[in-house]
């Protein structure tokens, strides 16, 4: 699997950040909630098929669980966090009062977030939030799906190595 340099550049303070991190998952999956049941499930299911642990709402939220205080402990028990930035998300992104705008917050100020662009692009996502669009990460019209979550898994894999040998060089 080839990175383009954009993309090592992109993705070196993501190392660099979770680095001696021992977390319960290692992908925290923020999606809009009508993206559940489509594109955020395929994600968490080829993450899943890469050996990725994935803190995925439909998946972790138990029945009776409160929503707030799980997504919480999902955001602070995962290494890094994968952004499924869809059209919907865009929408919900505009709303003041969205989870997904909490989750993004937290994963942003912790350096440890990557986009994954499906459906639309960075300059669409820049015009809703500037922040998070200046993060590098990935985009289904320039890689197929699979191809992205094979990185995201060598990601992992390389982060769990590091964490493994921390004084080993990223």
């Amino acid at each position: 699997m080839s990175y383009s340099p954009q993309q090592v550049r992109d993705l070196t303070p993501i190392r660099a950040a979770t680095v001696l991190r021992t977390q319960a998952h290692d992908v925290f999956l923020c999606h809009a909630w009508p993206d559940r049941r489509a594109d955020a499930k395929d994600l968490h299911d080829l993450l899943v098929e890469e050996d990725v642990s994935v803190w995925f709402s439909e998946v972790s939220l138990r029945p009776g669980t409160d929503m707030r205080v799980a997504i919480e402990r999902g955001l602070v028990s995962s290494r890094m966090g994968i952004v499924l930035v869809t059209p919907a998300m865009l929408e919900k992104l505009r709303t003041d009062r969205s989870i997904a705008n909490n989750e993004l917050s937290a994963l942003l100020r912790r350096n440890l977030l990557v986009p994954v662009m499906h459906g639309v692009t960075f300059e669409e996502l820049d015009n809703v939030s500037p922040m998070l669009a200046s993060r590098g990460g990935f985009s289904t019209a320039e890689e197929s799906i699979e191809d992205i979550v094979v990185k995201i898994a060598e990601l992992v894999a390389e982060i769990e190595d590091e964490e493994a040998d921390p004084l080993r060089m990223a």
